[in-house]
């Protein structure tokens, strides 16, 4: 079965959460751009708030293809010390990197999240979400630092994925969920009868429309002061 767009494949994957909702602990994470769509079917089907979490890959130097980690949202960093040592990178040369790549991921969460704050992870139940598991490598630098945030769980989350990449997450989070693992696979854009590229003003306007739509459950019959202030206004 091929999914109509992001968005349908967002409301199938949410079917597959659907023990988290209502969750208040939960948060709903996208990886920009193409995640956003899909998280955005999972984060208002499961009632919990959505947020990005934007990763940028550290390029070797001249070789900027090849990873030797990642800086994600938070300003966490990732880094593969075996290739930095054997790649004899100094430690000033992995500083130009990681503050070029900060610089540039700054640039595009200040693009996409406005002035709203980042989400609190730290304790938190957290479903990443993708719109597929191909090879797996930006989502695998994603958990890798979202770990370090500190959640209290961390689920991955895709419509379609590879059944080895799927497998390969299973050590890495506490569930991953790949609502379908197609065999063969090929390639996540094969899945989807429209597999345009998501924009930066839709990535925008999603994460804007969930901010509005979003309130905190009541606690003990006591509002959030999200609540409470959407009542005042």
């Amino acid at each position: 079965m091929i999914y109509r767009d992001r968005a349908d494949a967002g409301r199938f994957l949410a079917t597959k959460l659907a023990k988290y909702a209502g969750n208040p602990d939960l948060v709903v994470l996208g990886l920009p751009r193409g995640g956003v769509p899909v998280a955005y079917e999972v984060a208002s089907a499961l009632r919990a708030p959505l947020d990005i979490f934007a990763v940028r890959k550290l390029g070797m130097p001249g070789q900027e293809e090849f990873a030797i980690g990642a800086i994600a949202t938070g300003g966490v960093i990732v880094l593969n010390h075996k290739v930095v040592s054997a790649a004899n990178l100094s430690a000033a040369q992995v500083d130009s990197i990681v503050a070029r790549e900060r610089v540039e991921l700054q640039r595009r969460e200040q693009a996409y999240r406005g002035d709203r704050p980042a989400a609190e992870l730290r304790g938190h139940t957290v479903i990443l979400v993708d719109d597929g598991l191909a090879t797996g490598s930006s989502m695998w630098a994603a958990v890798t630092a979202l770990r370090k945030l500190a959640p209290a769980r961390v689920i991955v989350a895709v419509p379609v994925g590879s059944v080895a990449t799927c497998a390969m997450f299973n050590e890495q989070t506490d569930e991953t969920v790949c609502a379908r693992a197609p065999v063969p696979f090929h390639a996540v854009g094969n899945w989807y009868a429209d597999f345009g590229q998501t924009s930066d003003d839709e990535v925008r306007e999603l994460l804007a429309r969930a901010a509005k739509e979003y309130q905190r459950p009541e606690v003990d019959g006591v509002k959030s002061a999200s609540s409470a202030n959407a009542a005042k206004s």
